[in-house]
């Protein structure tokens, strides 16, 4: 597949200053793309997850790693749209971001899922466990390991080299919504039900709800002592 050349990016930037809600399915079918020193890879997304800032008074997003306001790792959420916000989770993986809305709105379109349409080979050799090529980016993790995102990424222009974005010409196909994965609360219900993907795409991830554990009892500290948690 041909990735077409990137449009300008000031345009692109005002596009992606709209609401991430409307922007997600929007997105499906954009190509981003990463020219590393080991070479290019590009995905073309088919699953984006939308995610909202504490702006949102009408519509709180529980969710969202802004919705208890900023921190040194949620930032670059803050920034101008078009920037990446790349986390890490699990002490494994990351997990890469678009932001949107206008700069300090906080609000970001997490790529949940796409098909790798340039650098296969590069990307195979980054993810060396994927049995098919429909595995290599098809999860938050995967993506960002295809594309060879790290931390380190967070906060750069995603429509800038070495990065490009690329919207689709049109519509991209039959869309599907539903809850978002892995996130507990209200935030995972329907009622946020932010998350969309293209029906019936092999690519797409698949649905996990968030696994609800019970809060442990921790025993009142004996009088004259102190308790610190870490976080």
């Amino acid at each position: 597949m041909d990735v077409p050349p990137a449009p300008d990016p000031e345009q692109l930037r005002g596009i992606l200053s709209g609401d991430a809600r409307d922007l997600a399915p929007q997105l499906l079918g954009a190509v981003l793309k990463h020219e590393s020193r080991d070479g290019a890879v590009a995905v073309r997304l088919t699953e984006v997850e939308a995610y909202m800032g504490p702006e949102d008074s009408l519509h709180p997003d529980p969710g969202s790693h802004t919705y208890r306001g900023p921190t040194a790792r949620n930032a670059p959420m803050f920034g101008p749209p078009g920037h990446l916000y790349v986390y890490f989770t699990y002490g494994m993986h990351h997990c890469t971001n678009i932001v949107c809305g206008p700069a300090g709105a906080a609000s970001a379109l997490l790529l949940r899922a796409g098909e790798v349409v340039e650098g296969v080979e590069l990307a195979r050799l980054r993810r060396p466990t994927s049995k098919h090529r429909s595995d290599l980016a098809s999860g938050p993790a995967r993506l960002a390991k295809a594309l060879g995102l790290t931390t380190a990424d967070s906060g750069r222009d995603a429509l800038a080299p070495p990065f490009g974005l690329v919207l689709p010409p049109g519509p991209a196909g039959d869309v599907s919504s539903g809850p978002r994965v892995g996130v507990s609360g209200a935030g995972g219900s329907e009622e946020y039900a932010w998350r969309f993907w293209l029906t019936g795409d092999p690519t797409v991830s698949r649905y996990k709800p968030a696994v609800q554990r019970p809060r442990k009892h921790r025993p009142a500290p004996a009088p004259g002592t102190a308790r610190f948690h870490q976080r």
